[in-house]
């Protein structure tokens, strides 16, 4: 029971330590809160002009982006799919290790 009572103790302690710690570190010491408030607004007007370092460029829509047209990736995949059933097909017809680890001729790599 007193080592129940000790740590209970000293966890209060710990506690009061921690917040006064805290309460330092959030505090400021040498401004006002009226001085803090300025500080804070200029510190959001500042943030809301937009910086001119990178040029504004409008973004570019993802189909413009890339050229392909859609038909020229659905045969790919369509590709894809039939290798792979391929070599699932091979595989099932006599399995082996070396089928089981080997790769794929197809472009579209997993």
């Amino acid at each position: 029971m007193d080592m129940l009572l000790m740590g209970a103790c000293l966890s209060i302690f710990g506690l009061a330590v921690a917040c006064l710690a805290f309460g330092a570190a959030t505090r400021g010491v040498d401004q006002t809160p009226v001085e803090a408030r300025a500080d804070q607004k200029e510190a959001v007007k500042g943030a809301a002009v937009p910086a001119h370092f990178f040029v504004d460029r409008a973004p570019l829509p993802v189909a413009a982006r890339s050229r392909v047209p859609i038909e020229a990736l659905l045969l790919q995949i369509e590709n894809h799919v039939r290798l792979e059933q391929a070599a699932a097909e091979s595989f099932l017809e006599a399995p082996t290790s070396s089928l089981l680890h080997s790769r794929t001729t197809s472009a579209l790599v997993n």
